[in-house]
């Protein structure tokens, strides 16, 4: 497994599994738990999950999934940003924790930007931090002005991702964001790489593909995992999907075909509000 290392040092899978949606369906329970235990036995141990989803039905179901194999994961969730206070987070992550069945988050990220203060939730993260609740955190769908505010707190410097959603369709964090957690060493983490499969109805994306003897969803996995710094989560539901989006790993796309991708999902020409989904 590819792995990308994280500004504490520590290398992680490059490819992790999302779970926006999982558990929500108890027809899909059993397929969905083996696709996780799949995806562990193939080398992608991180696991991204959050509060939100599923109101925690996500988390109850992972906690499931990784029965007796914990220490494989590098779990990953996120705090709503109402929870995100000195003692809101503390709580929340009491609970995502007693749903996870666990101990303890190896990052913790604070989901988006709410009404209450950077500097309160980082106090909260190094609180969770200290008493080995969580080993490191980070953010999600933060953009330059408040990667720079969030530079000017205290703990601030310390966040080890920041995930955001980035895909051939949606590249505007190519202009500025991209190049500021670069400069700084921290890698994005790329939620919904095949933007939850809209992306590949594309015809262009499907012509590419066959061409090449890949799929597109292969195509767009390989276009984000060329970098060092990138982490794809992509959701599958079923262990087939998994498998494909797995074989993203395989291809070396060649500079002829990332020009071909460019012309088909252009880069940013300006600087672009951060998109989420």
């Amino acid at each position: 497994m590819k792995t990308v290392a994280l500004p504490a040092g520590e290398r992680v899978p490059a490819f992790g599994q999302g779970t926006w949606h999982i558990g929500e369906d108890p027809r899909m329970r059993a397929e969905e738990i083996a696709t996780l235990r799949l995806g562990l036995d193939l080398g992608a141990t991180l696991i991204d999950t959050a509060e939100m989803y599923g109101e925690g039905k996500a988390e109850e179901l992972i906690g499931e999934a990784i029965a007796g194999r914990r220490d494989e994961v590098f779990l990953v969730s996120k705090v709503y940003p109402h929870n995100a206070s000195r003692r809101g987070a503390v709580a929340a992550c009491e609970r995502s924790l007693q749903r996870l069945k666990t101990d303890r988050l190896d990052l913790y990220l604070l989901h988006w930007r709410g009404n209450i203060p950077l500097a309160e939730t980082m106090a909260a993260f190094m609180t969770l931090q200290q008493s080995g609740k969580i080993r490191y955190y980070g953010v999600s769908n933060l953009d330059v002005d408040d990667m720079d505010e969030l530079w000017s707190v205290p703990g601030g410097r310390e966040v080890q991702t920041d995930q955001v959603l980035y895909n051939l369709a949606r590249r505007g964090i190519e202009w500025d964001l991209l190049p500021w957690l670069r400069e700084r060493r921290i890698p994005v983490m790329a939620y919904s790489p095949i933007e939850q499969g809209r992306i590949l109805r594309k015809p262009a994306l499907a012509d590419f593909a066959k061409r090449y003897g890949m799929t597109p969803a292969q195509a767009a996995l390989a276009w984000l995992l060329k970098d060092d710094d990138i982490i794809v989560i992509p959701k599958a539901a079923h262990r087939e999907r998994l498998q494909e989006n797995l074989g993203a790993l395989k291809i070396r796309l060649t500079p002829k075909q990332l020009a071909e991708l460019d012309r088909i999902f252009p880069p940013p020409n300006g600087p672009q509000p951060l998109e989420m989904l």
